[in-house]
């Protein structure tokens, strides 16, 4: 089950909504329901799910619908007609009452403008909600202090909004939403008030606060970088209606229209390919239990300058070059623990290619693409990369790849 179930769901502004929902029905736009009824179409048949612990970013121009469609979701503003499913249940049809026990027990919300009561120390903004559900006023202290220590801003609790920076009032802001717990972030423009230093700052926080706490989130932009850089999967919006959900990669490789394809013709490709897409079998690799002269075999055989080798578990224990283990040889040594290195460069697999072309310059050695686990998934070298960036030029002004090369090759 989803922790988010968005299905149909529509906001007319204006009452009655029926004729513009009839006008909706037979395929008219926004611009002409208006102009027939003097009603506002917000968003329009909306439907996608979010997976518990996911980030989905919903992105497109000023108005579009996308803060009318997170507002929707924990009901700020009612929908028309659909439904928002949170764990299951259907937040259309509870009471006032139960609407608000649930904003208060599953939500947490992050905006553009920071929302602080200047009157108030931070601690005691940070601490608001907790305040509001009347828990112990010592146990809300620990909470909310945790809360600063989560987002770095230890040492600022007794500080008032008027002395921070507007990136430390905006985690202000986002530690009062992790204060109460929430299991889903609601983050609407969240960082667009910023300038763009810290802008890029608070986008890499959140990703590893992201990686500690794993909360749901819903967070709305205007901005594709940022949408590119954040978002497990991405809602493009326009005129109301969802034009495209998927991955970053899916949207940049297939977009579903030409308003999508304006979207991401400027994109830095570089920044947003991974490790995981431009990898290759790593081909020939050597064991913990293998001697050194299985492993030069195996090299000289494929013309390979170095080897990976593997734990009995394919997880990645290091490398060997083909120098070290001719030495080895010549010593009369029966293993490789000697030559052994663990020093070579590992990645996962989201890395993005910026990052791998930094490792490549300074390494003669292929990049290994390890799980969380540690195993061996793929490798990377130069060619890789090369023929990545080739590609993804190629489907803008079609021109031709770079042909691979043997993965270890020695370097020239």
């Amino acid at each position: 089950m989803p922790k988010i179930r968005i299905e149909n769901l529509t906001k007319i502004f204006g009452e009655p909504a029926e004729p513009a929902l009839e006008l909706l029905e037979q395929g008219l736009d926004r611009k002409e329901i208006l102009k027939r009824t003097g009603l506002t179409l917000g968003i329009a048949d909306v439907s996608f799910d979010v997976e518990q612990g996911e980030i989905v970013v919903v992105m497109g121009l000023s108005g579009c619908g996308k803060s009318t469609l997170i507002r929707c979701i924990n009901r700020l503003i009612e929908p028309t007609t659909g439904c928002v499913e949170i764990d299951g249940q259907d937040i259309a049809r509870l009471d006032a009452e139960s609407v608000l026990k649930l904003r208060r027990s599953k939500f947490g919300m992050v905006f553009q403008n920071f929302a602080l009561f200047p009157h108030r120390t931070i601690l005691e903004n940070v601490a608001f909600g907790l305040e509001v559900r009347n828990m112990d006023p010592a146990e809300r202290d620990n909470r909310a202090n945790e809360s600063l220590r989560q987002v770095g801003l230890e040492g600022w609790e007794q500080a008032y909004p008027a002395q921070l920076s507007g990136g430390m009032q905006q985690r202000v802001g986002l530690a009062r939403a992790l204060a109460v717990d929430p299991d889903i972030l609601l983050m609407d423009e969240a960082f667009s008030a910023l300038d763009p230093l810290i802008r890029r700052d608070m986008q890499h926080e959140l990703i590893e606060l992201q990686s500690q706490v794993k909360k749901t989130i819903v967070f709305i932009t205007h901005d594709l970088d940022e949408a590119l850089k954040l978002g497990d999967r991405i809602v493009l919006m326009k005129d109301g209606y969802v034009v495209q959900v998927g991955t970053p990669e899916e949207i940049l490789a297939s977009p579903a229209n030409r308003y999508v394809e304006r979207f991401v013709e400027d994109v830095d490709k570089s920044q947003v390919l991974t490790a995981g897409t431009v990898m290759r079998d790593a081909g020939a690799v050597g064991f913990r239990h293998d001697g050194p002269r299985t492993l030069l075999h195996r090299m000289e055989k494929l013309s390979y300058s170095s080897l990976l080798v593997l734990n009995r578990d394919n997880t990645l224990a290091g490398y060997v070059l083909a120098e070290d283990a001719a030495a080895a040889i010549r010593r009369g040594d029966q293993d490789i623990n000697d030559i052994l290195k663990t020093d070579g460069p590992r990645v996962g697999p989201d890395e993005p290619l910026t990052g791998l072309i930094n490792l490549l310059a300074d390494t003669r050695i292929p990049v290994a693409v390890i799980s969380e686990s540690g195993r061996l998934l793929g490798t990377v070298v130069k060619s890789n990369v090369l023929s990545a960036l080739a590609d993804a030029k190629a489907g803008e002004h079609d021109t031709p790849t770079v042909p691979d090369e043997s993965p270890e090759a020695p370097a020239a």
